[in-house]
């Protein structure tokens, strides 16, 4: 089983920055991908960026409304996954998520919250 801990959430002003963690209990190259999903109240969860495990850099996605802002990576020698989130906005105020997915099972971290105040 997959352990995930995420952190690096908090308080920060609209345009300001923040930067999550999100640690591996395993070795990312047994997990086929990991990604931060967000929900804020009264909706649900969506994907925010996602990093696949395979290749140098592995592939990446990003949900349409934080493209160019956000951008995940990731560190092998550590198993640990980054977002970096710049000029952020009220609208991105959730709780972020970390999901590991591998060929068993998808394994969920218990959040970390941001908020952007106006």
């Amino acid at each position: 089983q997959v352990q995930v801990v995420e952190s690096g959430g908090g308080l920060v002003q609209a345009g300001g920055s923040l930067r999550l963690s999100c640690a591996a209990s395993e070795t990312i190259f047994s997990i086929n991908a990991m990604g931060w999903y967000r929900q804020a109240p009264g909706k649900q969860r969506e994907l925010v960026a996602r990093i696949t495990s395979g290749g140098p850099g592995g592939r990446t996605n990003y949900a349409d409304s934080v493209k160019g802002r956000f951008t995940i990576s990731r560190d092998n020698t550590k198993n640990t996954v980054y977002l970096e989130m710049n000029s952020l906005k009220p609208e991105d105020t959730a709780v972020y998520y970390c999901n590991a997915a591998t060929i068993i099972a998808d394994y969920w971290g218990r959040g970390t919250q941001v908020t952007v105040s106006s």
